[in-house]
């Protein structure tokens, strides 16, 4: 029997559950400062964090809203995030399990969506982002982060390697311009596009996948051999870390 990609992705994920509640790079950031002024006034608000991994969006959210339903595609994720929302007193998180692309959820279900460096591990974007605006509420907002990938071709493609090296569930950082395309698609209204930049630093990076040795070494000799544009693109450091921009995209159905 085939193997669903969905499930490949969970299965790959499942021994690394407590590694993201407990990532430092997951549990900070300015867009998770933002993401709380955006729902300070939402106390009513039913939300969705789709992908949730270590449910870092929830526990930010969950104080502002009336309810959030953390889902992922890894059981042992929701296991955690269950587990620290009790820890916290965090009663209104409930968690399901499903993937982007296929969600139990009724049409109009939520007022808010909010999706926190997922998207690239989801198998089709565009069946994710058609979910979304079945289930959100009309004129319900989405807030969507991830990394973006370069427009230059080669920058792109020696990205795509390292981070298919770094973790085999990965399918695809998207550039600034495929997501556009894709809100225009589904009728999705981009209300703005706020971009930042995230240093991975190479040991923690790595060692969160728990990605082997053979293959720390592949991504640190093709850093080292890239072209200098791509380097320079890419801000490869000489011990394997780098830096990406980021955007937050808010939407409205």
């Amino acid at each position: 029997m085939s193997q669903k990609p969905q499930d490949y992705v969970a299965n790959t994920y499942a021994p690394r559950a407590a590694d993201y509640v407990n990532s430092q790079v997951h549990a900070n950031g300015p867009d998770l400062l933002y993401i709380r002024n955006l729902l300070q006034n939402e106390k009513q608000a039913f939300t969705l964090d789709l992908g949730c991994g270590g449910g870092h969006v929830s526990y930010t959210i969950a104080p502002l809203v009336k309810q959030v339903v953390a889902c992922d595609i890894t059981q042992s994720m929701l296991d955690s995030v269950q587990q620290t929302a009790k820890d916290r007193d965090l009663s209104n998180i409930e968690t399901q399990c499903a993937p982007a692309e296929c969600l139990p959820f009724d049409q109009h279900t939520f007022d808010w969506v909010i999706s926190r460096f997922s998207a690239h591990h989801w198998h089709d974007l565009a069946s994710g982002l058609k979910e979304i605006k079945r289930i959100l509420k009309p004129k319900g907002k989405a807030i969507l982060i991830d990394t973006l990938a370069p427009l230059d071709k080669t920058a792109d493609t020696h990205l795509q390697t390292i981070e298919l090296l770094r973790d085999p569930s990965h399918v695809r950082n998207y550039n600034l311009a495929e997501w556009v395309n894709l809100f225009s698609t589904f009728s999705l209204n981009l209300l703005s596009v706020t971009q930042h930049r995230l240093r991975l630093e190479f040991q923690s990076w790595t060692n969160r996948t728990k990605t082997p040795d053979l293959f720390k070494n592949t991504i640190l000799i093709l850093q080292k051999n890239a072209p200098l544009d791509v380097k320079s693109t890419l801000n490869f450091e000489q011990d394997g870390s780098f830096t990406l921009p980021t955007a937050v995209f808010v939407i409205e159905a």
